[in-house]
């Protein structure tokens, strides 16, 4: 089922929209999930959370090292990250070919940026990819692993 993005929550004086659609998964603070201003969609740092539950995805802990990426115990939490940003940005009537930019923040480069390669191929597919920066930062919310923002062009 395809979803619409609706009305916004809050509109300012200089025209921001404020939305935190009801079929997506609810903020975890004092945040909207994301802010549209003329034909640019902004969208708060995404997380693998299931937008049914309001959970992140499990990370089931194996024995395996070095598994390949799409096999790694946390693939599919990263995957339901840019699964997200999927279903939002076709909410608003886009697509992820008019990705902006993305900004994407890891607690381990080096375990987690093989994983979001993987996840960002898989949902884009054989277009070219949008600029993208990555950073390491020590702590995310709800310790989690990997948390991305994206900003869109959309249609007025």
């Amino acid at each position: 089922m395809a979803h619409q993005l609706g009305e916004p929550e809050f509109i300012s004086a200089q025209g921001v929209q404020l939305y935190s659609p009801s079929w997506c998964y609810n903020p975890t603070g004092t945040w909207s999930m994301m802010s549209k201003r003329g034909n640019t969609l902004y969208i708060s740092g995404l997380r693998g959370i299931c937008p049914e539950t309001s959970e992140l995805v499990p990370i089931v802990p194996t024995e395996m090292h070095g598994v390949a990426s799409r096999e790694s115990p946390a693939y599919p939490r990263v995957l339901k990250i840019f699964q997200n940003m999927q279903m939002i940005v076709e909410a608003a009537g886009s697509s992820l070919g008019d990705c902006l930019r993305l900004v994407v923040y890891t607690t381990d480069m080096n375990q987690y940026r093989p994983l979001v390669n993987e996840a960002q191929s898989e949902i884009w597919g054989d277009v070219p990819f949008p600029p993208r920066s990555i950073v390491e930062v020590s702590r995310l919310n709800q310790d989690d692993i990997v948390e991305v923002e994206s900003t869109f062009a959309v249609p007025v």
